[in-house]
């Protein structure tokens, strides 16, 4: 295996192992730790998606390092840290800590963060986190119900996070290639910093960029700067098979989208699925909390529901909404009543005959996974920028989408089916 990989969510594991397999790496996702009875010989890549990015800082990183010791039990070469692109995280973490685990555990002196991802619009310039050319203290990420992110520069913002010496290198460094990339990490650890932040505009500059780190023992950042290490892992040309399949086998069955983000971009997804005429029906979570909505209250609106067209359970609302939910309820008590009520959905859907789902957000997307009992996917073609088609293996056949809340077009709940065979 030349590459162990630890996500903090499942939607960022997905996105990472859909980079690497992508680019040609032959790559297995798991949920959780992998049973060390689970076979990963035939693999390049493993990604390990974890449900760590909200919990406590200590919990990520026990959770970080069993996945890590895991990865390494089965022959990992070298480490990847995935986080999300937009940097999601408080100035307690937990990136700082989970990197400065994974470092003593390496034995490494040195690491670098990058989560741009230029395709969806994340670009980091001067150590600053653009989202679509705004920064990222000015976008809608400022708003974000768990991770509102108020720092757009990104040395600050971990620098909050760990006692590690924070470092950057900049724009005019990477424009130069991976010689020069290399020169410039050398400089940094001269003068003592332990992570550097590198800008990144374009795929050119992550590629160049991975080519420059691939002997790291550990990388950290977003699935975007895992675009080089593919090519500085190959043996060959021969050895890369990169999938250009537009469409992808399905068991039969009938199809759910499942939304808990709220993120901004899931907004426009939801409006436009409903404006399309997609059956829905919204969870508010204040009903929750008292019990005048339930789970069995969505299945039975579910039963009545044509059996031919996919349909929507949402609890996606506007920040002016959350606010006023996570005010009555409390911040993490309305999302876990939310998680809580998706997954008792989820856990029933199989007996239904639903075999295709879309799930919209990271916590949701963990939440619904383990109630549907999946340990591993299989990676199948990008719907949009960071989101596959997957299926799962061992256990109920399903054909599972897995989407990050801010990624995908207005679109995404539409075309995605037309993916599937």
């Amino acid at each position: 295996m030349k590459l162990g990989c630890i996500a903090d969510d499942l939607t960022g594991a997905t996105d990472l192992a859909l980079m690497l397999a992508r680019e040609g790496l032959r790559t297995t996702q798991t949920i959780g730790v992998p049973r060390a009875d689970l076979d990963l010989s035939g693999a390049d890549a493993v990604v390990v998606a974890l449900k760590s990015r909200t919990i406590s800082a200590q919990d990520a990183i026990d959770q970080s390092l069993a996945a890590a010791q895991a990865l390494r039990k089965a022959g990992a070469r070298n480490l990847f840290f995935k986080y999300c692109s937009t940097f999601d995280s408080t100035d307690e973490g937990n990136i700082g800590p989970v990197t400065e685990a994974l470092l003593n555990l390496t034995s490494s002196d040195f690491t670098l963060a990058c989560p741009a991802f230029p395709a969806n619009g994340r670009t980091i310039y001067k150590g600053h986190l653009f989202v679509n050319g705004v920064p990222l203290h000015e976008s809608s990420m400022k708003d974000h119900p768990l991770t509102p992110m108020r720092d757009s520069n990104l040395v600050r913002v971990l620098q909050r996070q760990t006692k590690l010496p924070v470092g950057l290198i900049s724009y005019e460094d990477v424009e130069g290639g991976p010689d020069a990339i290399r020169a410039a990490f050398e400089r940094e650890k001269a003068a003592g910093h332990r992570i550097v932040i590198v800008d990144a505009l374009s795929d050119k500059h992550l590629r160049a960029i991975g080519l420059a780190a691939a002997d790291f023992p550990l990388i950290t950042g977003g699935s975007g700067v895992a675009m080089g290490l593919p090519a500085a892992y190959r043996r060959s040309a021969a050895d890369a098979s990169p999938s250009t399949e537009r469409s992808f086998d399905a068991p039969a069955g009938r199809s759910i989208i499942l939304a808990g983000s709220c993120s901004s971009a899931t907004q426009r997804q939801v409006e436009t699925a409903i404006e399309a005429g997609i059956p829905a029906f919204r969870l508010n979570p204040t009903e929750l909390a008292t019990r005048d909505v339930t789970a069995q209250t969505a299945l039975d609106w579910l039963a009545g529901q044509d059996a031919t067209g996919p349909v929507l359970i949402y609890s996606t609302a506007t920040p002016e909404d959350v606010q006023a939910v996570q005010s009555k309820l409390g911040r993490m008590n309305a999302g876990e009543i939310v998680e809580n009520t998706l997954a008792q959905i989820a856990r029933t859907l199989p007996a239904l005959g639903i075999t295709r789902i879309i799930v919209a957000g990271g916590e949701t997307s963990g939440a619904v996974v383990n109630a549907l009992g999946v340990e591993a996917l299989a990676i199948g073609p990008e719907i949009d920028p960071g989101v596959p088609w997957t299926r799962s293996l061992g256990g109920t056949d399903l054909a599972l989408a897995l989407k990050s809340g801010n990624f995908g077009a207005p679109d995404f709940f539409l075309k995605a089916w037309t993916m599937l065979r």
